[in-house]
């Protein structure tokens, strides 16, 4: 049986290919109905499993994990298109297994969306999960948060491989509870940042301890509600950690960790957690340190990731944010850059996306520093400008523009520093419309 399945989903894949199409996700979709709901079980995989999840940074983390491997001269499959449920998994292994399901690596490297951890991982046997936090995302597809955590948590009590985790995000820490038995659990922690405060800005998800319901205390907060916290009543977050992010310095950037000094491209505290996610990653499978540095050094995405064009001559900044925290991200990095900026704000709410937007309001835009106009485009153009208006903005700096290119083409009518923040379905619009600016007035991409 497992044959004949294997089979029309390989003849799926290729019929796919012949018509331009990559595949991604629509052989597991057929094969998931073909064995009621099992789709990863047909395959036969014999080399370690690497999962690295979250709300936030999967695909940076996943793919500069891979990057490890690879440099370290491992053969590794990844689902680099970023097809993360079980579907998008059964569709990737079926362009590299054998008639048989037998799939040939030294290392399964996959991003997985967090709802889907214990669907997949039930049918894969599962080496390593890295869970780097958890924050409200795309809650008509999700649920509350909490909802996501007790999926992964069940999944958690059960499992003895390696679990990495961000000690720092009391969320993504309480899982290192749930099964006692497993000794192969490991925290990576920062130290804080210039930036990092006392008090909390922005919205937060870990206030009370999750297994004594007494107010976490906290020492700082890096942002959102990550930060070194305590239970004063019964000790949680008192782990030893595995890994520390020490000397952090965004102005060069340059942070270290593990005894090795490295220099990310990307200047922001969640990028120092993500590469430190890496570092531990790293020390925990023997990656030699010079792999490491060079790695973490190095890596960079242009997939609307902190990607940087040149409109004309504007420095221009674009980032991915489908959650407050996203957008609470990039708003920091902006802040904390000196000088005068401007900003486009693009959101729409396509399904993908989630069609409730109320998750505009945990932005924190009373933080602006330095902004002296907004452009705002997309399908919610007018709802993002009436939010941050909301936030006592001057509305008299607020252009509202829905059409993405005349919406690039009025952000770029002025000088100085731009910014552009786009949620999912924005994000590669976005990108083309950046291109498209620049093909006409000249510019440049990072590519």
């Amino acid at each position: 049986m497992n044959k004949f399945l294997i089979f029309i989903g390989k003849l799926i894949v290729h019929v796919l290919k012949l018509m331009g199409r990559n595949a991604g996700n629509l052989p597991g979709i057929v094969l998931w109905h073909m064995t009621r709901g099992k789709c990863c079980k047909m395959f036969k995989v014999d080399c370690p499993i690497i999962a690295i999840t979250g709300t936030n940074g999967k695909t940076s983390v996943t793919n500069c994990i891979a990057q490890l491997f690879k440099q370290s001269g491992k053969k590794i499959i990844i689902n680099k298109e970023g097809n993360n449920l079980d579907t998008g998994i059964c569709s990737m292994l079926l362009k590299y297994c054998d008639a048989n399901g037998r799939v040939k690596a030294d290392y399964l490297i996959l991003e997985t969306d967090e709802s889907h951890v214990p669907v997949v991982y039930s049918q894969l046997k599962l080496e390593t999960l890295v869970v780097l936090n958890f924050f409200r995302d795309q809650l008509d597809r999700n649920g509350e948060m909490e909802t996501l955590i007790q999926k992964i948590n069940g999944f958690c009590k059960t499992f003895t491989g390696n679990l990495i985790l961000n000690g720092d995000d009391p969320n993504t820490a309480r899982l290192g509870r749930a099964n006692p038995n497993n000794k192969n659990v490991k925290y990576f922690h920062a130290e804080p940042y210039a930036f990092a405060t006392h008090k909390i800005f922005e919205a937060s998800e870990g206030r009370f301890c999750p297994f004594c319901g007494e107010p976490l205390e906290y020492d700082y907060y890096q942002y959102s509600h990550i930060g070194k916290f305590l239970c004063k009543k019964c000790g949680f977050g008192s782990h030893e950690p595995y890994i520390t992010a020490s000397g952090i310095d965004l102005e060069k950037p340059v942070f270290t960790a593990g005894g090795q000094t490295y220099s990310p491209k990307l200047n922001s505290i969640y990028n120092v957690y993500n590469m430190t996610a890496v570092a531990a990653a790293a020390q925990l499978y023997n990656i030699a340190p010079e792999v490491t540095r060079k790695v973490i050094s190095n890596y960079t995405v242009k997939n609307g990731r902190m990607e940087n064009f040149m409109l004309g001559d504007r420095k221009t900044t674009l980032n991915l944010a489908k959650n407050p925290v996203g957008a609470n991200m990039t708003l920091r990095v902006m802040n904390e850059m000196q000088g005068e900026k401007e900003l486009l704000f693009v959101l729409n709410d396509n399904v993908a996306d989630g069609l409730d937007v109320s998750w505009i309001w945990d932005i924190n835009f009373s933080i602006f520093q330095r902004v002296t106009r907004v452009v705002t485009a997309g399908t919610r153009a007018y709802d993002i400008a009436v939010r941050i208006k909301c936030a006592g903005y001057d509305p008299e700096k607020i252009v509202v523009v829905p059409d993405l290119d005349k919406a690039v083409e009025e952000l770029a009518s002025t000088p100085g520093r731009k910014f552009v923040i786009a949620n999912y379905t924005a994000v590669q619009p976005t990108r083309s419309a950046l291109k498209r600016y620049i093909s006409k007035h000249g510019g440049k991409t990072d590519e």
